[in-house]
């Protein structure tokens, strides 16, 4: 199965470290350095599910989110979004929840938290 993860961050090592990681695992990394190309990829390449960070530039994750959750498509309300960011206040997982993302992961990442995360989703059926 080729199971598509899209990341979205404006930071080429935050992208770099998680497509090593995930491509390690054998999922197929697809990157976008901010929330519009990440959306222009998510039409084209229709991602099993979506990583995108809190704060980038043109378009920011909570943003591309919310947009997504809006568009005419299938998947537009179902596909798993998680949240990437240095914010773990309560009120930043608060904005993540209410934009339509389903998870909430801190910087630096945990590895072994995301791949947990990944195998709960595709054990769904995402």
């Amino acid at each position: 199965m080729d199971y598509k993860i899209l990341i979205a961050d404006d930071e080429p090592e935050i992208r770099n470290l998680l497509r090593l990681y995930l491509e390690n695992e054998n999922y197929h990394v697809i990157e976008a350095e901010d929330g519009q190309r990440a959306l222009d990829l998510l039409r084209a390449e229709q991602p099993a599910l979506c990583i995108l960070d809190i704060m980038m530039p043109n378009m920011d994750g909570i943003e591309a989110t919310k947009t997504i959750r809006s568009l005419d498509r299938a998947d537009a309300k179902s596909v798993p979004i998680i949240a990437m960011t240095a914010n773990a206040f309560v009120e930043d997982m608060r904005k993540t929840k209410e934009a339509g993302m389903n998870e909430h992961l801190t910087k630096p990442v945990d590895g072994e938290k995301l791949l947990q995360v990944l195998y709960n989703y595709k054990k769904q059926g995402f």
